[in-house]
Parts: C-alpha cells; sequence; structure tokens
C-alpha cells in the first residue's frame, strides 16, 4: 500500500515540476528593446514597421529582414528565421518575439495586428445620431 502511495506522490510531483518549466518557459513579457538588449533573455517587443526602410528576404539563408520601431521610438534590425508574414505589409503594428543578439533582435516569431474589417467610421456614425 505505501509503495502505490509513494509512487502517485513521485509522478504527481514529476508532472508539477514539469507544469512549472512549461508555464516559465511560455511567460514571455512585453518590452522595449532598451530593456531587451539589458535582459539577454526572450521578450516580446511590440511597434511598427519602419517601411522606409529596405526590407528583404534572403533566400540562401531562409531569414526575412526589416527595420522595427518600439512604443518608445527605438529604432532597431530585426532578423526573424522565415518567411514575412502575409499580411506583413497591411499591419498595424508587429509584436516580434524573440532576444537581442549582436546587434540585431533575432525573432522566432512575427505576429501581426492588422485593420479590422468591421471597425467603421466613427465620424460618420456620430452624424447619423
Amino acid at each position: 500500500m505505501k509503495v502505490k502511495i509513494l509512487i502517485g506522490s513521485v509522478v504527481a510531483a514529476a508532472a508539477l515540476i514539469f507544469c512549472a518549466i512549461t508555464f516559465v518557459k511560455t511567460n514571455v513579457e512585453y518590452t522595449d528593446f532598451q530593456t531587451a538588449i539589458a535582459s539577454h533573455k526572450t521578450v516580446q517587443v511590440k511597434g511598427e514597421w519602419l517601411r522606409d526602410r529596405e526590407s528583404a528576404f534572403e533566400a540562401s539563408s531562409g531569414k526575412f529582414i526589416f527595420a522595427m520601431r518600439d512604443d518608445h521610438g527605438k529604432e532597431m534590425k530585426v532578423c526573424y528565421d522565415g518567411a514575412r508574414p502575409n499580411n506583413f505589409e497591411i499591419a498595424n503594428a508587429i509584436v516580434v518575439k524573440g532576444r537581442y543578439q549582436e546587434g540585431v533582435f533575432q525573432a522566432s516569431d512575427i505576429l501581426t495586428k492588422c485593420p479590422s474589417k468591421y471597425e467603421g467610421d466613427a465620424a460618420a456614425v456620430k452624424k447619423t445620431l
């Protein structure tokens, strides 16, 4: 009887440890480029794509490189291992997940926030009321 309780306790403890480690790895904070440079850990940075700067997809390395400005005005070159997202050109805002390395923000994910097709013209709605 005690052996079953001991085995059950070990399995439960292992499951709790696994869940805690997984949560810590997926819990990535939002910050700006300045904090990303100082922290040396994986973070998420929200900002906008600098359309007037050069952006390119390097087919040989499979990297998409572009410039971005965070919400505090700091500009940085972003290197993403993958192709440009389909709706990248129409995005209002961009969130890059990754870490700062050797003068470049190395992104592992890019999330785009696009304008909603359901948002209306607020001024036109007010005129009708």
